[in-house]
């Protein structure tokens, strides 16, 4: 016969060493799943009668140690572990992060667009123009995600992922407070403002680098979890605490405090709107210098692997070694090396910067009713903070119910299904505006517009749909992302590993300079299909490549964990 849940609970106390093991005729009030429903038996063998909570939270300690059976795997339900305090810190300083960045780059399209008190009506300082405007916006997308793999081989090689953060957060600071100073009427006015801009450009990128690429692997890391056990909740319900899926859950957050940070553009964009560019830029100082504050006080309450050498060294050791053998890379071969052949990863990207720029412009040419051009861009945000909890309360539950299977190949999949059908709405809206007087295929460069004041006769809050597809997207691709490339990746490679997955927004960037010429009237409907139709195939190729990756694993997603 097959231990019992009580059996399997005793022998947990007994090897603990916490406990002694009780007879059956001892525990009183137990039930035929083992629960005992009156009292539990102390340190010394003694049977105690005391309330539920503390019946729990000893019964707990004991089913911490058990794992599930077979057929407990099968019927129990799978609910994450609490969250470590550290956890919750290195969220919190992300949002701070994320606000800064995301606080600076909402303006910057108006910024750098728009002529300084031109006769438009939308702010602006350096009046490049849209096409231009584009470009600079896409050149620092893609540095700030191109530098996480200098920021990743920085902590694995040298500082480690704490110091690491700390130090580039300084450079980032620096960074914000160049922006702030050279953004002042008197420095716009004296040509101060396109320096500035390119060197805060420049600092912040370099501060992303050394924080991105290290902040998500942090958060995980403070979870210490290995093994699936047993629980019992208040609600006498038996439960499996999977470490997978608390990761799972981690990244929930850890994407949260992603889109809540990036809300703070909805604040430096009426600033901008309102008083100017300089206290648009000075509120993302004050926050991220919160931020640093938190992330000084708290630098050593939190489990920081030391830096052990980058793998990236050794690979291009290996294949110089392989070179000098005459091609033969079997000469670098270390006995480890079959870590080193099981790790993948995933690349998945969408035409998420179309939204710091051209979706902002596009708004720009509709009808406003006061509202910021740019301040629509965090319905996106609002939708990720808004539906996360949906879909993690209702929409999954109910999947695990039927056992129909979401792994994260398949949510990566549907979010580029997502981001396809945003590009093919913004593609459709174009059109319409286009139809629309007085300017029709060229909005504000016109007579009829009276220097570009007056817009094609359309409501900006049409667009709102564009934004709410992509948000779907994120939820979907984003998280799964993050989740799939921290958990593939060996306990070596997990910074590096998350700089690849960064470097595919930078590859996107790429993406958003290549078409920056044709992000010019009348050309933008096709500019959109375009981008539609490259999300969709890419979604098609990515989920052909790697579907047999969700095939394979009984889990939601296998943990390798630190050693």
């Amino acid at each position: 016969m097959a231990p019992s849940i009580t059996d399997r609970a005793r022998e947990a106390f007994s090897s603990s060493g916490a406990y002694k093991p009780v007879p059956d005729h001892e525990i009183i009030g137990s039930t035929h799943s083992g629960l005992p429903s009156i009292g539990v038996t102390d340190i010394d063998g003694h049977t105690t009668a005391h309330d539920g909570r503390q019946s729990e939270d000893s019964l707990n300690h004991a089913f911490d140690e058990i794992e599930p059976t077979e057929e407990e795997q099968r019927t129990l339900r799978r609910v994450a572990d609490e969250l470590p305090s550290s956890a919750w810190i290195v969220a919190l300083i992300e949002l701070a992060e994320r606000a800064a960045y995301y606080g600076i780059s909402g303006p910057f399209q108006n910024y750098i667009q728009n002529k300084y008190k031109g006769t438009s009506g939308l702010p602006g300082a350096l009046g490049l123009g849209q096409s231009a405007a584009t470009r600079w916006t896409s050149l620092f997308q893609f540095f700030c995600y191109l530098t996480p793999v200098f920021g990743a081989i920085v902590a694995d090689s040298y500082w480690g992922k704490v110091k690491t953060i700390v130090r580039f957060s300084f450079v980032y600071l620096i960074g914000l407070a160049v922006l702030f100073v050279t953004s002042l009427p008197i420095a716009i006015e004296n040509g101060y403002a396109f320096t500035g801009l390119v060197t805060a450009m420049i600092l912040v990128g370099l501060g992303t680098g050394g924080i991105k690429s290290n902040v998500s692997p942090l958060i995980a890391e403070q979870y210490t979890g290995t093994k699936e056990t047993i629980r019992v909740l208040q609600s006498g319900e038996r439960v499996i605490i999977d470490p997978a899926v608390t990761i799972e859950r981690i990244y929930t957050l850890f994407y949260m405090c992603i889109n809540i940070g990036s809300l703070s553009s909805m604040v430096t964009t009426e600033l901008e709107s309102k008083i100017g560019f300089w206290c648009a830029f000075l509120f993302p100082v004050c926050v991220f210098s919160l931020g640093f504050a938190a992330l000084l006080s708290s630098r050593n309450s939190y489990i920081n692997r030391p830096p052990h050498g980058s793998v990236v060294f050794h690979a291009f050791r290996v294949i110089w070694i392989g070179l000098r053998s005459g091609f033969d890379l079997d000469a670098a071969r270390p006995s480890n090396q079959r870590a080193g052949r099981r790790f993948k990863v995933s690349w998945d990207d969408g035409a998420f910067s179309q939204m710091l720029n051209n979706f902002v412009s596009q708004a720009g040419t509709m009808e406003l009713h006061g509202i910021p051009n740019d301040i629509l861009s965090n319905i996106d945000a609002l939708t990720v903070i808004a539906f996360i909890p949906v879909l993690n309360a209702v929409l999954y539950p109910f999947l695990q119910r039927f056992r129909i299977p979401f792994r994260p190949i398949a949510r990566i999949t549907v979010g580029f299904i997502f981001a396809a059908c945003g590009m093919l709405y913004a593609a459709g809206l174009q059109h319409l505006i286009y139809s629309r007087p007085p300017c029709y295929d060229h909005p504000l460069h016109c007579d009829a517009s009276k220097d570009g004041t007056i817009p094609n006769q359309i409501h900006v809050a049409i667009q709102i749909p564009a934004y709410l597809l992509i948000g779907f997207s994120e939820i979907f691709a984003s998280v799964a992302g993050l989740e799939y490339a921290y958990t593939q990746a060996p306990p070596s490679m997990k910074s590096f590993t998350m700089s690849l997955f960064l470097l595919t927004t930078a590859g996107g960037s790429v993406l958003g300079m290549l078409i920056a010429p044709f992000a010019n009237d009348p050309y933008l409907v096709w500019m959109y299909l375009g981008l539609a139709t490259l999300c969709f195939v890419s979604g098609a190729v990515f989920w052909v490549l790697f579907r047999n990756e969700d095939k394979a694993k009984e889990q939601v997603i296998p943990l390798r964990r630190l050693e």
